[in-house]
């Protein structure tokens, strides 16, 4: 019996086979879309998923404005923030944000659910959010991926 076939091959960051993907958010409630690209971030719609290691997919979302929230969301939902001085608790609907800032509110969601750690930090940088339909990453050659293929 050879041993060496049974060992458990864990990826790490250089072993990694990452992917360049391009999202469009037009229509999309932004919860499902927040947690399907959340998944891909981390890398577990891979084989070779590692819970420890960044080793999941570079994603591109575009027409970010266009995200659609279910139900009264979009003037009831309420984003707490703190300035850090006395009585400087702010609080923003996802309207007022999607008028001053239409990627926070995607950026935001999907943020939520990634681990709250370095590794979280590491896979937040492998997202990019644009408002309108045009993104700079042409020379990555993304490629399209829908919800449903994920």
């Amino acid at each position: 019996m050879d041993t060496l076939s049974y060992k458990t091959i864990s990826a790490n960051a250089a072993t990694a086979k990452k992917e360049w993907y391009v999202i469009d958010a037009t229509d999309q409630v932004l919860g499902r879309l927040a947690s399907r690209i959340a998944l891909v971030l981390r890398g577990k719609n891979k084989p070779d998923y590692t819970p420890h290691a960044d080793c999941g997919d570079n994603v591109i979302i575009i027409n970010a404005e266009k995200v659609r929230l279910t139900g009264k969301k979009l003037t009831d939902k309420v984003y707490v923030r703190h300035t850090g001085y006395p009585g400087g608790q702010r609080f923003t609907t996802p309207k007022e944000l999607l008028d001053h800032k239409p990627t926070a509110v995607v950026e935001h969601a999907i943020k939520g659910m990634l681990p709250k750690n370095r590794l979280g930090a590491q896979l937040f940088r492998n997202l990019y959010v644009y408002a309108g339909p045009e993104h700079p990453h042409a020379a990555q050659q993304p490629k399209t991926l829908t919800l449903n293929e994920i």
